[in-house]
């Protein structure tokens, strides 16, 4: 089958739901979930009560029946939870999750890839993060148990996936070195899975998507492509101008007026080099119009990624009322900024956060947030001075990062990413004092969306999007 002209971004929390990739796989091109917190995801949906019969329908065909029993036992609240009570608590990830979690982290990814695959023969991809470690193995098997056709990975240098993804296709155990901090070579920081318990009897047979790292230049692309552990069958080249995590500028580190990282000429990728790998690549990062596309094909891309764009169509997992504020202030020029924060995100990673009044780009609302880490999904792995292993995030209270290793100076500006981009998706927990702010990230082309937005509507689908980009105008 010939490669995707267009992969729609994977956008998590959510945000790159099944309802969003199942429209755009069904236009013929790539569509993409996300793999960021599913098993949170999942326990919270249930907890709403399924109210379509969607999880229902698609985990009746997962091959571990008492598995699903399992879980809907533990989460599913029938007709929902009363709006006034907060959501029940899930194992945390970790480096010897709980079988527990596992199970959750396996199922969720199941049927977020199931439901995206239902009804039509289109491309169904998932989006992890490299940074993300300890949900990755359980997650991969999930989705290569419902049938995933591509698997997407950025936010560091993925080298050892390829293999993992030959391993569980054949139904071997994997294993995936996780980074600990202030560890000794005496701690290996292995996690090990092994998928036969989830295959059925007899064993289900999985096949092995293909494999696209998400890259910012040709020498991590040179580096993947020689020296992963496995095949590597693309690359997406991203720039600075895409949402969520960017790649940091090369060199130290120089800030703008705005407090924003500069990036300059060596942050260019140089697409000869990645072209000469003979593999497709795709170009991301504010590249979602018609002649950004021919530029693509021209410098010997298959095509591009498109996030943004997709992140506020009617069919994305954002919140309807989020939506409908930023298509319509996409129609004043000058009225969405998109700030590129160089310490919001405790992977360390610049994250781009929309400036959205009401949310947590406000600085008074951040203050006013209690600093909790409750979800732990980018929580860091360390090792305490007895050998054990412990967990701290950036973003928790400043006194339990300190008491743990960490430095004040770490915490300074972090935030809440877990809890911010699980409110942006309607799942947000609620506090003593109230719901947690929602924290949307976008790239720079939000400010460009009423170009999809028909006369007098304040929404657009997925497929006005696709036809754009292929040269139909979405009106037409």
């Amino acid at each position: 089958m010939a490669n995707p002209t267009i992969i729609q971004g994977g956008m998590g929390v959510g945000v790159s739901g099944w309802r969003l990739a199942r429209a755009v796989a069904q236009t013929g091109q790539l569509g993409v979930v996300s793999g960021t917190a599913l098993p949170l995801v999942l326990a919270r949906q249930l907890q709403l009560g399924d109210p379509d019969g969607d999880l229902a329908r698609v985990l009746a065909h997962f091959p571990r029946p008492d598995l699903v029993d399992r879980i809907w036992s533990a989460y599913h609240v029938p007709g929902g939870k009363p709006t006034d009570a907060p959501f029940k608590a899930i194992p945390m990830p970790g480096l010897r999750p709980s079988e527990a979690y596992l199970d959750l982290a396996v199922l969720s990814a199941f049927a977020e890839v199931s439901l995206a695959k239902e009804g039509h023969d289109g491309r169904v991809g998932i989006n992890l993060l490299e940074k993300i470690q300890f949900p990755t193995l359980p997650t991969l098997l999930g989705a290569m148990l419902a049938g995933v056709d591509y698997v997407l990975m950025g936010a560091g240098i993925p080298r050892t996936i390829p293999g993992v993804l030959d391993a569980l296709a054949r139904g071997e155990p994997a294993e995936l070195k996780i980074d600990i901090a202030d560890a000794t070579d005496a701690n290996d920081g292995l996690t090990r899975f092994d998928p036969r318990p989830y295959l059925g009897n007899p064993p289900c047979t999985l096949l092995r998507p293909q494999f696209l790292a998400i890259i910012s230049s040709a020498t991590l692309a040179l580096t993947l492509a020689r020296k992963s552990n496995g095949r590597v069958d693309g690359f997406i080249v991203e720039g600075p101008l895409a949402g969520g995590h960017n790649a940091p500028p090369r060199g130290p580190m120089v800030l703008s007026a705005s407090g924003e990282p500069v990036y300059g000429p060596r942050d260019v990728p140089e697409l000869p080099k990645i072209r000469d790998l003979g593999l497709p690549f795709w170009l991301a990062g504010s590249v979602a119009q018609p002649d950004k596309l021919a530029e693509a094909r021209a410098a010997g891309a298959a095509g591009i990624q498109v996030g943004t764009a997709f992140a506020f169509c009617a069919e994305s997992g954002l919140l309807p009322d989020l939506k409908r504020r930023v298509c319509e202030l996409s129609r004043t020029i000058g009225a969405l900024r998109v700030r590129t924060d160089p310490l919001a995100s405790p992977t360390g990673f610049p994250f781009k956060v929309l400036q959205l009044l009401g949310t947590l780009s406000e600085e008074t609302r951040v203050f006013a947030r209690q600093r909790i880490c409750d979800l732990g999904y980018l929580r860091q792995a360390y090792q305490r001075p007895d050998g054990t292993i412990g967990y701290r995030c950036a973003s928790e209270p400043v006194e339990d990062y300190v008491r743990k290793g960490g430095t004040i100076e770490d915490t300074k500006g972090r935030l809440c990413l877990c809890n911010g981009l699980m409110a942006n998706i309607g799942l947000g927990q609620l506090r003593p004092e109230g719901p947690e702010d929602a924290l949307i990230t976008a790239g720079d082309d939000v400010a460009h969306l009423a170009r999809f937005l028909p006369e007098g509507a304040d929404s657009y689908h997925a497929a006005d999007v696709i036809r754009w980009l292929l040269g139909t105008p979405a009106t037409a």
